[in-house]
């Protein structure tokens, strides 16, 4: 059996987080992760590549944070499935606060030095693409048809809306406790209003 690591990486991750998060993406130097982290420099090096695979590493852990949550959740009905992936991302939010500020504040193009990063962009489309296909077959639960206006409707309700509410509160610390609640009954006014077919998923007529 390999001996546990010295340096774990969810430590050297949480001190990329601190500095972007403090100072912004090119604070995070690998001088001053190592510094954070108490990891040496060749640790860094070795593990994540350069500087850009370190700052990338804590930002995509954090979207599979994410990810994970909203994944995970689930409603009797199509409306409720909506209403809990909303949620969930109110969850994240209250949980993991940093990690929540990392995806709010920092853009996937602040966190490279490189014009271009393919490795990332690949990993990324591929992280992203789950929840993407469970967007579309939400929406043809709800209304039957995932052409673009419909999606859209999903996205604006599922994503759109706890992404601007968690924004919003993103420096409460904690979070009101109303906010889930008034969240999934602000989803559910969304997709109904959209079309009859809502309502009748969620059993309204």
């Amino acid at each position: 059996m390999a001996p546990p690591r010295k340096h774990e990486t969810d430590v050297i991750l949480d001190a990329t987080r601190a500095l972007v998060l403090t100072a912004g993406p090119r604070a995070a130097s690998v001088a001053a992760i190592a510094k954070a982290s108490g990891a040496p420099a060749g640790t860094l090096y070795h593990r994540f590549g350069n500087r850009d695979g370190v700052v990338i590493a804590a930002w995509l852990r954090a979207l599979d944070r994410f990810q994970q949550r909203a994944l995970a959740a689930t409603g009797r009905t199509p409306v409720a499935h909506a209403a809990a992936m909303a949620v969930a991302a109110v969850g994240f939010a209250r949980e993991l606060p940093d990690d929540a500020r990392l995806l709010l504040t920092i853009r996937p193009a602040d966190l490279v030095d490189s014009q271009s990063d393919t490795d990332f962009t690949e990993t990324l489309a591929a992280m992203n693409a789950p929840l993407t296909q469970r967007m579309r077959e939400l929406t043809l639960q709800l209304y039957g048809t995932a052409e673009p206006r419909a999606l859209d409707a999903v996205y604006r309700a599922v994503s759109d809306l706890p992404y601007a509410v968690v924004r919003r509160h993103a420096h409460d610390d904690p979070l009101p406790g109303w906010l889930e609640a008034d969240v999934s009954a602000a989803v559910r006014a969304l997709l109904h209003s959209y079309g009859e077919k809502g309502d009748e998923a969620d059993g309204i007529n």
